[in-house]
């Protein structure tokens, strides 16, 4: 079978744009293929939410389409279909290589670099959909629901094992921690998810959130902040 270059295949229609992140220091772009979520990997936040803390041997996993990121944060629509926005800010990772079964002593090697992001979510939506036991995709997956800062490399920072995470919200701080309180590290959320997926360059993986969520409003700004790494700043519009 011949194999056209990506420019002269035939489309039926015109291919969507390839979402992509701005990295500090460079003109290049990082171009994302996933949006990898891990749940509850922050014990105080798992018991807010009135959930059992997850063992290292089952961590939680769902996903956010690629095209859900808001790249540098600025103006971030509020939903439809909700009255109970959320944030939930994480350390965003992002792979420059991937694979299947990676072993955590490798696991760091796949790391291009690191951001920090607000997993946003209708939190009613979710209630609701885990009152009857139904998925919650559209409580985490939908339009603009992941807005993430420019990306630090590895190759510049190394990789931080402790690091100030937070979130203000019209200048009230609401989250607060340090990643170094992740139940699981970077490391091993890269190898439990290389068991359930093949993982790819351009895939971005959020590491999970504090306690301290809780709601945003329409003109609310928020500030978060990944020390002496990553900074993102936006609105609510």
């Amino acid at each position: 079978m011949r194999v056209l270059p990506a420019s002269a295949m035939p489309y039926a229609i015109p291919p969507a744009a390839i979402p992509a992140l701005p990295i500090h220091g460079s003109d290049a772009l990082f171009p994302i293929h996933r949006i990898y979520c891990i749940g509850r990997n922050y014990a105080e936040h798992a018991k807010e939410m009135g959930a059992p803390v997850v063992s290292r041997a089952q961590p939680v996993f769902f996903l956010k389409p690629a095209d859900a990121i808001v790249p540098g944060g600025g103006e971030v629509p509020y939903p439809c279909a909700t009255q109970e926005l959320h944030h939930e800010v994480e350390m965003v990772v992002a792979l420059a290589h991937g694979g299947r079964d990676i072993d955590a002593s490798h696991a760091l090697d796949c790391v291009f670099g690191y951001g920090v992001g607000l997993d946003l979510t209708r939190r009613d939506l979710q209630a609701a959909a885990k009152a009857k036991g139904l998925p919650w995709d559209a409580a985490k997956g939908f339009d603009a629901s992941a807005p993430v800062s420019a990306l630090r490399a590895a190759s510049e920072i190394g990789h931080p094992a402790r690091a100030s995470l937070s979130l203000r919200v019209n200048g009230e701080l609401r989250q607060d921690t340090d990643i170094a309180d992740m139940i699981l590290p970077v490391a091993d959320i890269i190898a439990e998810l290389s068991k359930l997926f093949e993982l790819k360059a351009g895939d971005l993986v959020f590491t999970g959130t504090p306690a301290g969520v809780g709601p945003l409003q329409r003109g609310d700004r928020f500030h978060a902040q990944l020390q002496g790494i990553a900074v993102l700043e936006g609105r609510i519009t």
